[in-house]
């Protein structure tokens, strides 16, 4: 997290994202050797923020013609400011201070700049997550389903699209920010998704993407007010992290809804989630993509158990949705919340003509929810296959673990 805000603050100094990221990394290298040598300076933030500084003056020294921005960018910068432990240069420097709300947060410009309309919409999610969440390339791969150089080559062509259409690092005017709202909610819903179920690693959950999203969230529902798909976003977050205190165990063990203690959800978070959903509401324009979903995490989150749930609500709820931003993930959502309401059986119809258009290839989720669905039928076997076979595909270890403990379940195979 505290990379986005370094390669942030560089960015806005260069105003070249592939230069700030380039001399953040340079200043890490250095902080790698020096450090262990000379000790860690009072402030490693503003030690790596003064050296980026540095290795970016450097850079426009080599480079012919720079020499009024190279004074720019040296002006205030004291001497012995990068020297370990040594104290700031004098003041309240802009660049050693932040408050992590205020309105025009290195981390949001950050992301308007990565949504700029010069980039298609998939190297924009791929850039942020890549440059602001902190994503490998491999998780972000893996979150789109595609090769790990198609994401890179994505975000190297991103970075050169950038730095030839000289995009300036800053949160729009309020008239060009309609043009990226919508790339800038889908980075914020891509970034909470990876950490509120993470793709592969050893976690089930990654918390301080969740968190750092959910922040985002806040700071750009202030700085859009009138937009009731911020506040949508905002609410679906909020409303989905209310469950995360009671979603793993003492061991990091994955509880799934039906066995979790609901006395351990945060119920601040629910009532700041709901508030912010009743304000989508009040603008009357409908709900969009991000309210929708929130009214369905509000059904989880006001219920006392799974049982009591309105699931007739959240199939209509999806139903809607598959309007509004149809995909096959929306329909499998449905088919859950429709065995709920309706069973098995009607659900299992709407799996396998997913299965057999060939949506989700190659992913653990179709396999997951018809095997649970077999189960339910009684088609154990069958259900077992399905079961393995979604654990195979399956790239969280936690989550993992818990399709193989219920394929186990089932017991062995029959004949």
């Amino acid at each position: 997290m505290e990379s986005a805000r370094i390669v942030g603050a560089l960015a806005r100094y260069t105003g070249d994202l592939a230069l700030a990221e380039d001399v953040a990394s340079e200043a890490l290298a250095e902080a790698l050797v020096s450090w262990p040598r000379d000790g860690v300076p009072r402030d490693p933030t503003a030690w790596l923020l003064a050296t980026g500084r540095r290795r970016a003056i450097d850079a426009f020294r080599r480079r012919a013609g720079r020499d009024v921005r190279y004074a720019a960018f040296a002006r205030d910068l004291g001497e012995g400011g990068a020297h370990a432990g040594a104290a700031h240069s004098g003041g309240d420097h802009p660049d050693l201070l932040w408050d992590p709300d205020r309105i025009d947060d290195d981390k949001l410009a950050l992301i308007f700049t990565a949504c700029h309309p010069v980039l298609s919409k998939e190297a924009r999610v791929a850039l942020t997550l890549r440059v602001v969440g902190g994503l490998t390339s491999e998780e972000i791969a893996r979150a789109f389903l595609v090769p790990t150089p198609t994401i890179q080559a994505r975000i190297t062509r991103a970075k050169k699209a950038l730095g030839a259409a000289r995009v300036p690092f800053e949160v729009p005017p309020a008239a060009e920010r309609a043009v990226r709202l919508g790339s800038v909610l889908n980075v914020l819903y891509v970034i909470f998704t990876e950490g509120s179920s993470a793709s592969a690693g050893g976690d089930w959950m990654r918390t301080d993407l969740a968190r750092e999203a959910i922040r985002l969230a806040r700071v750009l529902s202030r700085l859009v007010p009138q937009e009731p798909e911020a506040a949508s976003l905002l609410a679906l977050l909020e409303l989905t992290a209310a469950r995360f205190p009671a979603r793993t165990g003492p061991d990091g063990e994955a509880i799934l809804l039906a066995d979790q203690d609901r006395r351990r959800w945060d119920t601040a978070a629910i009532r700041r989630g709901r508030a912010a959903l009743a304000r989508a509401v009040a603008a009357g324009r409908g709900l969009g993509p991000y309210g929708l979903q929130a009214a369905i995490a509000e059904q989880h989150d006001v219920a006392a158990s799974v049982e009591d749930t309105d699931w007739a609500r959240i199939v209509r709820l999806y139903e809607a949705l598959g309007r509004v931003a149809p995909s096959p993930v929306v329909d499998l959502n449905r088919a859950v919340a429709v065995s709920m309401a309706s069973g098995p059986g009607p659900a299992l119809e709407i799996v396998d003509a997913l299965a057999a258009a060939g949506a989700l290839a190659g992913s653990y989720l179709l396999p997951s929810v018809r095997g649970e669905l077999l189960s339910r039928l009684g088609r154990v076997d069958e259900a077992r296959r399905e079961l393995e076979l979604a654990a195979q595909r399956c790239g969280n270890e936690r989550e993992r673990a818990v399709l193989e403990s219920k394929a186990a379940a089932l017991g062995e195979p029959s004949g």
